[in-house]
């Protein structure tokens, strides 16, 4: 129910590890744990704890929300694989549990005000070494809608700028904090908020997850731990954290306050932020819980934690619209490959049962995302195993005439954070076309070039008596005649 509770149980199944050595928070931790990232396969991946950081007696954990699909099903509680993932996130969606408000609980054991308030006493790291601009928390923030009061949970990075101010970096504006904040501004008010680590890590799944306006993150979180989440109101803001929250911090940001931002390595694999003006929180109090844990999340560039847990949770939320919530039938699949930080690329594997279904089944997908998301959108017949990049390579060239099924929309809001988008261009002005292509096929086609199904799976079931290696099978399950 807490961010220990889960380590403890990632550990004992293998999916989490602790570094004993004395470590640098700024320039060796975001180094190891990238080589963990980027020199295992995914499905090797685990989550890493520090123990010992130099200068701090406060341990930073890594990984522990994302570091693969057996992490991402941990969380979630369910078996790892992308069906029962997806399914348990529709599942959370569509069964909101709202949260519970308790008197107190471990995240206000220690209460830090006024003079005693100080970012900098925390390991925040670092990530990027002579590239990001300071150190940076990665935690959730909390916010309110001014005129409803309904609640916003989202992961904006937050820059220590003093010992008692941080930056905040919006990437568009539709996202739910960018639009509190600017009502607050056009009301003339200051927004109280506040950000917190730790915690249950469904909240961040729920956190992370682009959930529709109006619904409160919280009540997801309870959706998918099948049980309330429990909230303690704020020390000095009119806001509620989790009661389990390793840290939080509260204060406010002050109407039209704006200071540059970054740079800071974004999901794009490309530094993002300065010159861009962002707004300014300024701490009114720390609360964290007795020897707390910092837990930090890995973006930058893919295979990161961020693009794998949005590969999980942004795959679930467009199969649930197409599924049930338009009733298109013949959905196979839906991919977002991490390569490319899940956002950039977005397959989905059809049976095209009626004409114009490639471009009807992309373009309605583009209307659940939002304009700022996703640049290509590939459709292919439903024989495609879209999570196999073999292929994916394959059905480009096989399936597709460019001068009839490359389809480019007309321009709107860019792809968060592209840089091709013009670096020289204000973040929330850039604008750029999406790609669609429909990889299906439109007439009569050769037989597949691969042994039967039936004589594979044969020597599948038999493959121990050849005395060879083993293999990965996994592209055999989806093959179609």
């Amino acid at each position: 129910m807490d961010l220990r509770e889960h380590v403890k149980v990632l550990e004992e199944r293998g999916l989490f590890r602790w570094v004993e050595t004395e470590v640098d928070k700024d320039t060796e931790l975001s180094a190891i744990i990238r080589c963990v990232f980027r020199g295992l396969p995914q499905e090797k991946r685990f989550g890493v704890g520090f123990r010992r950081v130099r200068g701090f007696d406060i341990p930073v954990v890594v990984g522990a929300l994302a570091a693969s699909k057996y992490v991402v099903a941990t969380v979630m509680q369910t078996e790892p694989n992308p069906l029962a993932i997806h399914s348990r996130w529709a599942e959370a969606l569509a069964n909101p549990v709202p949260a519970e408000i308790v008197r107190d609980g471990p995240s206000q054991e220690v209460v830090l005000r006024g003079k005693d308030v100080d970012l900098c006493k925390f390991p925040s790291p670092t990530w990027l070494p002579e590239k990001d601009s300071g150190c940076f928390f990665t935690p959730l923030w909390v916010t309110k809608d001014p005129e409803t009061g309904g609640r916003n949970v989202g992961m904006y990075r937050a820059e220590v700028k003093t010992k008692n101010t941080t930056g905040i970096y919006y990437a568009n504006v539709d996202q739910q904090g960018y639009v509190h904040q600017v009502k607050h501004e056009a009301l003339g008010k200051p927004m109280e908020a506040a950000f917190f680590v730790g915690g249950d890590p469904v909240i961040y799944t729920a956190g992370v997850a682009k959930c529709p306006p109006g619904i409160d993150e919280f009540a997801v979180a309870g959706g998918l731990r099948r049980a309330p989440m429990e909230l303690v109101k704020c020390k000095t803001v009119d806001v509620e954290v989790p009661a389990t929250a390793e840290i939080v911090v509260e204060g406010e940001f002050r109407p039209g306050e704006r200071e540059s931002e970054g740079p800071f390595g974004e999901w794009t694999g490309y530094m993002a932020g300065s010159p861009f003006g962002m707004p300014v929180f300024h701490v009114t109090c720390i609360t964290h819980r007795r020897q707390p844990l910092l837990q930090g999340v890995l973006s930058q560039m893919p295979p990161s934690e961020s693009s794998g847990l949005r590969q999980m949770l942004f795959e679930g939320l467009v199969l649930k619209h197409l599924r049930n919530d338009l009733k298109i039938e013949g959905i196979v699949d839906v991919h977002m490959p991490e390569t490319v930080g899940c956002n950039g690329m977005l397959w989905i594997a059809t049976r095209n049962n009626y004409p114009g279904k490639p471009f009807h089944v992309a373009m309605a997908t583009l209307g659940r995302l939002g304009p700022a998301w996703t640049k290509w959108v590939v459709v292919v017949d439903e024989d495609i195993d879209i999570r196999d990049a073999q292929s994916r390579e394959w059905v480009l060239n096989f399936r597709v005439r460019p001068e009839h099924d490359i389809h480019i929309t007309p321009v709107t809001m860019s792809l968060l954070m592209d840089p091709s988008a013009g670096e020289d261009i204000p973040l929330h002005e850039r604008r750029a076309a999406k790609v669609i292509i429909d990889a299906t096929k439109k007439t009569a086609y050769p037989r597949v070039a691969l042994p039967p199904k039936a004589y594979l799976d044969k020597v599948h079931d038999r493959w121990h008596a050849y005395g060879l290696p083993e293999v990965d099978f996994a592209w055999i399950k989806g093959l179609r005649e």
